[in-house]
């Protein structure tokens, strides 16, 4: 039923900046916990931001400051910023999307490369 869809990645060099999106389709998008995790080669999948129907937002430690994550109820999608991108935030990124209705493990994206050049 829900799918997501992502876009954004890709080659930059260290210290600028990307905007990943990623739209959500299949309705109830303000019932969901939307995410951004990250793969990078090698290492498991970790929680890099997370956003709740409300707004209400949960940062790795490592992306503080520099990430940010909002969503657009209107177009049923969610953001992450990344600025100051460093080398060490090369990875795939997925999207996921948790119905806070029903206990379910979420949908995942199908993941975009990120890679930072040193």
């Amino acid at each position: 039923q829900v799918q997501l869809v992502e876009s954004g990645g890709g080659l930059v060099q260290t210290g600028e900046s990307l905007r990943l999106s990623c739209a959500h389709s299949g309705g109830s998008f303000g019932f969901t916990v939307m995410g951004w995790y990250r793969q990078a080669a090698g290492k498991e999948r970790d929680m890099v931001a997370i956003i709740t129907p409300g707004s209400s937002t949960q940062y790795a430690e490592s992306v503080k400051g520099r990430f940010t994550i909002s969503r657009d109820n209107s177009k049923s999608t969610v953001y992450l910023q990344m600025n100051s991108l460093k080398p060490e935030d090369t990875a795939v990124y997925y999207c996921n999307a948790r119905d806070m209705r029903y206990a379910t493990p979420g949908v995942w994206g199908q993941g975009t490369l990120v890679t930072v050049s040193s």
